[in-house]
C-alpha cells in the first residue's frame, strides 16, 4: 500500500506540473488578454475558494454561509497594505491620503489577508458555532451582511476608503508578479500550495477528527472529540484560506469595492462546492473551473441574438444565458445530487478489473 501510495502521489504532482506548463504555454501562445487566461486565473482563485467552504462544509458538516464576508476582509486587508504610498492621496482623495503610510510586500499581505479572515472568525465563532443546521447558516450570513455594511461605514473611510473603490495596488498583471513572464502562474502556484494545505489538514488526526463530527456529533462526543474546538478549529482554518482568496480575487479583479461582496457570492461559491460533490477536494476544483468557464464563457452566445436568414430565433438575448445556466445546475442537483466526484477524489479512483477465471469458476 506504501508503495502505491507513493506512486499515485508522484503521478499526481506529474499531472500538476502538466497542467502548470499548459497553462505557461497557452499564455504564451494566446496572449495574457485570451479568454482561456482568464478563465484559468478567475477559476483557480474560486477553486480555492471552494475547497476552504468546502473543508468547512462538506468535511466538518458545518452549513456556514458567511464566505463571501471573509473573503471581503482578506481582499481589503490586502488592498489596504500594498497600495503605494505615492498613490495613498489619490485612492483616498475623499480621506485625506488615509491613515496607514506604510505598505507590505506582497506575500506578507496576503498571509496578513489570510490572518486577519482567520481572528475575524475566532471572535465571531465562539457565539455562532453553538448554533446548527439553518440557525448557523443564517447567523454566519447576517455576518457577512454586517461587515459588508461596516466596511463602507464613513467612519472607517481613513483606512476602507469608505464605499469608494480600492484600486492600484499590485495585481496579476504587475511586472513583480509575473512569473516566468506569464500572468497565469502566480494565482495557479498560490491556490495549489493552499490547496495542497487543505488536503494534508484533512488526512491528519485533526481531519479525521472533522470528518467524525460530520458524520455523528454525539458518537465523535463520546469518542473524546471535544465538538466546540474542532468546530472552531474548523471554522477558523476555512476562512484563513477564503481570506487568502479574497485576496486574490482582488489581484484578479484590479479593483475592491464592498458592494461586488454579496450574498449572492456565496450562493455561487456552494454551487461549487455541491456540483464538485461535498467532501472532494478534487470535485470542487473540477466544479470551479466548469462553473466559471460555462458562466463567463461557453454560454456567452446564450446573450446575443440570432437570426437565421429572415428568421430570428426566440428567446436569444441579454441575459438568457444565467436562464439556461440555471436549469442546467438544477439538472445536476436533481439527477447527481452526490454531484461529480461525490466524496471521491480523482487520486483514489479505481479502474474496473476483470475477475480471475479460477474465481469464476468458483
Amino acid at each position: 500500500m506504501k508503495k502505491m501510495s507513493r506512486t499515485r502521489l508522484i503521478v499526481s504532482l506529474a499531472v500538476v506540473l502538466l497542467l502548470y506548463l499548459g497553462a505557461w504555454w497557452a499564455e504564451a501562445a494566446m496572449g495574457t488578454n485570451s479568454m482561456l487566461i482568464t478563465i484559468i486565473k478567475k477559476g483557480a482563485v474560486y477553486a480555492l475558494i471552494a475547497v476552504s467552504m468546502n473543508l468547512l462544509n462538506g468535511f466538518t458538516g458545518l452549513f456556514s454561509l458567511g464566505q463571501a464576508g471573509f473573503m471581503l476582509v482578506g481582499a481589503y486587508v490586502y488592498a489596504v497594505f500594498t497600495i503605494p504610498l505615492k498613490r495613498h492621496a489619490a485612492v483616498y482623495q475623499y480621506y485625506n491620503g488615509g491613515i496607514i503610510q506604510f505598505e507590505l510586500p506582497l506575500l506578507v499581505a496576503l498571509v496578513l489577508a489570510g490572518v486577519v479572515a482567520a481572528a475575524l472568525a475566532a471572535l465571531v465563532g465562539l457565539p455562532v458555532l453553538r448554533l446548527k443546521s439553518d440557525y448557523l447558516a443564517i447567523a454566519t450570513l447576517g455576518f457577512a451582511e454586517i461587515i459588508r455594511a461596516v466596511v463602507q461605514w464613513d467612519s472607517l473611510g481613513p483606512i476602507t476608503n469608505g464605499s469608494n473603490l480600492l484600486k492600484t495596488y499590485p495585481t496579476f498583471s504587475s511586472p513583480n508578479i509575473k512569473i516566468f513572464g506569464t500572468t497565469v502562474l502566480f494565482p495557479l502556484i498560490v491556490s495549489g500550495v493552499c490547496i495542497g494545505l487543505i488536503m494534508l489538514i484533512i488526512n491528519s488526526t485533526y481531519g479525521r477528527a472533522f470528518k467524525a463530527i460530520r458524520d455523528d456529533e454525539v458518537a465523535a462526543e463520546a469518542m473524546g472529540i471535544n465538538l466546540f474546538h474542532h468546530k472552531e478549529l474548523a471554522f477558523v482554518i476555512s476562512c484563513f484560506f477564503a481570506g487568502i482568496g479574497g485576496a486574490l480575487l482582488a489581484m484578479f479583479q484590479g479593483t475592491v469595492q464592498a458592494n461586488s461582496f454579496k450574498s449572492a457570492m456565496t450562493y455561487d461559491i456552494l454551487l461549487m462546492v455541491v456540483i464538485g460533490g461535498m467532501g472532494s477536494i478534487s470535485g470542487s476544483v473540477i466544479a470551479s473551473f466548469l462553473y466559471i468557464a460555462c458562466s463567463e464563457w461557453w454560454l456567452r452566445f446564450l446573450d446575443n441574438e440570432m437570426f437565421i436568414g429572415s428568421f430570428q430565433v426566440p428567446f436569444l438575448r441579454s441575459g438568457f444565458r444565467m436562464v439556461v445556466f440555471s436549469i442546467v445546475i438544477m439538472v445536476m442537483v436533481l439527477f447527481f445530487r452526490k454531484g461529480i466526484m461525490g466524496d471521491r477524489e480523482l487520486w483514489n479512483l479505481r479502474l474496473p478489473r476483470k475477475k480471475a477465471k479460477g474465481r469464476d469458476k468458483q
